[in-house]
């Protein structure tokens, strides 16, 4: 016996809300838990090891907690990369822990470079305060998303894909990112396989490199 139609229609619907319901866990765990309290400013004196950072008494709490100062200040680009990340996340500012944000200030001097890295707990949503920026990320086929980006520009990394930003413009550039975690974790994808200490013949057949370049390029990241 064929099924009418209001029937069909009522077995989509059903079905649509038994499959939130049942995935709806799963998208909670896709960030920071949610806070189960107003706050809990983070005890970085503590040495306990949580899933997060232990909260200090409520009694010894202040409005000073919840302020952070850092990202006023411009961080110092002379260096290799010439660029500098200013993190404000719960380690550096208490009153951001099981909050589930973070910031952070980006300087560049011209031609500075944030190399390509991933947040893996973290999307990252970046604002141009000055200058002009070449942003882009990789999804995982390995297409490349890039595009220049100018002051009053935002642009938007997704949650642990590998990214980068690097000064194109004349001058000096400043950025502030927001990230959806306390702690969202920062991987340099160069020191990180090249840093590590990971067997020179595997990066010898993953790159196609001989020992000889591999020696080379592990002595940048040596220390």
């Amino acid at each position: 016996m064929a099924r009418s139609p209001v029937l069909t229609v009522r077995c989509i619907v059903i079905a649509f809300f038994v499959l939130q319901i049942a995935f709806s866990p799963m998208m909670l765990m896709a960030s920071d838990a949610d806070p189960e309290q107003d706050f809990c400013v983070a005890d970085l004196a503590s040495a306990t090891l949580v899933n997060g950072l232990v909260c200090k008494s409520p009694a010894a709490v202040t409005a000073n907690d919840f302020v952070f100062h850092g990202l006023a200040i411009p961080g110092h680009t002379k260096n290799a990369a010439g660029s500098s990340v200013t993190p404000a996340f719960a380690a550096q500012f208490p009153g951001l822990n099981t909050l589930g944000i973070s910031m952070a200030r980006l300087d560049f001097a011209q031609g500075g470079l944030v190399p390509p890295h991933t947040h893996p707990r973290a999307t990252e949503i970046l604002f141009v305060v000055e200058g002009s920026l070449l942003v882009g990320f990789v999804s995982t086929n390995n297409q490349l998303f890039a595009t220049t980006v100018n002051k009053g520009d935002v642009f938007v990394f997704p949650r642990g894909l590998l990214h980068f930003e690097l000064n194109v413009g004349k001058g000096q550039a400043t950025a502030i990112a927001a990230l959806n975690s306390q702690n969202p974790g920062v991987q340099a994808q160069a020191a990180a396989l090249f840093g590590s200490g990971i067997s020179d013949l595997v990066l010898e057949k993953a790159f196609g490199l001989n020992e000889k370049a591999v020696e080379h390029i592990k002595a940048k990241f040596a220390a």
